[in-house]
């Protein structure tokens, strides 16, 4: 199946590459399609479904764009469609799923699945399909899905982990004799083709000496014109007449924000971003990693997640916490997210053991753990909604909770300091987060 660019069709709204589970592969064939499209010629808008950082940043080393999150129950149905509108200008929309196509918050298609969020865009589904020692199999699962899909239609298929040129065929000719959705593209077994791994997910793009989604573009089998054909024909809504859902009021308007960004704190959601600036703040960022002090001027602190426990030693060691404490003491807003909310205690300890001290301004001690130690989708009885996933805990304290949750991490609040585990979603209730940073 060679990779054939010439007579494109016109370019559809997008589509949605989904899995059959986690793990099936589907961020590593998302990231072999987008840049195979790309070398292509074909202009793409990275979309992510879910909570999720990692994924998004290698959307935007491939596209040159960033990747928004979009997800039915954190950002909602509506803001879903409006930023998949707003953000695409014309390009095909290509979005990456999450988890299986039908896992979400709960039931089967549920709010924050794949398959809620093709019906919401009336996006057609591509499936990904992990086809290692597979053969008549592929018929039943393909099937089964293809059934359950109400609402939305699965377009075609992309199996992962092929064998050779002749399973590639068998599994096409398998689908097509049983009037399934056409294998659209395939990816073979190889070692170079498996992105490596820490405890959150992929290394980051810059973490790889040379960049290797163009070894993901050339190994990719693709027919592109059948691929956009299959593409265009999903149930596209009209764009909707909703105002642009990263707007807000003028809620910090002049407020200057300091927003720490380096590679210990780097799990930034682009939307959150935006919705800042459109709400009238200035945002200076600073490093905590180079041991920067607070921007001058600043009324007010954000501290995202990222990886502190890769930079203990840096962090224990960094000139940043003297302004910080400064402004803590004063009064000064802080919102802290998880590695953030590490990162400002009294000590980590890392992986191997070893304790190092923090920035001391909350009374807690963290530890990190071997295994997965909170995940899910968080809403503050405000409203405010977020998500939660770490592998480390927080040890017992006595400060008062930050935030008031059903369920999940409602964290703690010392000084002007709101600190917990969740990430939370800035556009899901502006005027409670402004509140945060005022």
């Amino acid at each position: 199946m060679p990779q054939k660019t010439e007579n494109q069709p016109s370019t559809p709204a997008g589509f949605i590459i989904a899995g059959l589970q986690s793990r099936s592969g589907k961020t590593t064939l998302t990231l072999a399609l987008m840049a195979a499209l790309k070398k292509a010629g074909v202009s793409i808008a990275p979309f992510k479904a879910g909570p999720d950082y990692i994924d998004p940043a290698w959307h935007q080393a491939i596209c040159g764009r960033p990747s928004y999150n979009l997800d039915t129950f954190m950002v909602g149905s509506d803001s879903c469609r409006d930023l998949f509108d707003q953000q695409r200008h014309g390009a095909i929309g290509v979005v990456e799923g999450v988890m299986g196509l039908f896992d979400g918050k709960s039931g089967v298609g549920g709010p924050g699945s794949t398959a809620d969020l093709a019906k919401t865009l009336g996006l057609p589904v591509i499936l990904v399909v992990n086809a290692r020692g597979m053969a008549g199999s592929i018929v039943p699962l393909i099937d089964g899905f293809t059934r359950a899909a109400k609402g939305f239609s699965i377009a075609g298929v992309i199996a992962n982990m092929v064998g050779s040129t002749y399973h590639a065929k068998l599994l096409g000719d398998l689908l097509s004799a049983n009037q399934l959705p056409p294998l659209l593209a395939w990816l073979p077994r190889q070692d170079d083709l498996i992105l490596e791994e820490r405890h959150l997910g992929l290394l980051f793009p810059e973490e790889h000496p040379d960049p290797p989604w163009e070894r993901l573009a050339s190994a990719l089998q693709i027919n592109i014109p059948e691929l956009l054909t299959a593409a265009a024909k999903g149930n596209r809504k009209k764009p909707s007449q909703h105002k642009d859902t990263l707007e807000s009021p003028k809620l910090l308007a002049g407020r200057q924000i300091a927003i720490a960004r380096d590679h210990a704190f780097r799990f930034i959601y682009p939307a959150n971003l935006e919705w800042l600036r459109n709400s009238g703040a200035d945002l200076n960022f600073f490093s905590p990693l180079a041991g920067e002090p607070l921007p001058k001027n600043s009324q007010a602190i954000w501290f995202p997640g990222g990886y502190p426990e890769l930079f203990c030693q840096e962090l224990s060691e960094s000139q940043s916490w003297h302004s910080i404490r400064q402004f803590a003491l004063q009064g000064g807003p802080i919102l802290a997210e998880c590695g953030g909310m590490m990162a400002l205690g009294e000590s980590l300890t890392g992986q191997d053991g070893k304790t190092w001290p923090m920035a001391g301004l909350l009374k807690i001690q963290t530890t990190m753990t071997q295994k997965l130690a909170g995940l899910g989708y968080r809403q503050e009885l405000s409203g405010v909604r977020g998500h939660e996933f770490h592998h480390s805990k927080r040890g017992p304290t006595n400060l008062p909770q930050a935030f008031n949750l059903e369920k999940g991490d409602s964290g703690i609040h010392h000084l002007n300091i709101r600190a917990s585990y969740v990430h939370w979603y800035f556009p899901s209730k502006p005027e409670i987060c402004a509140g945060w940073f005022s």
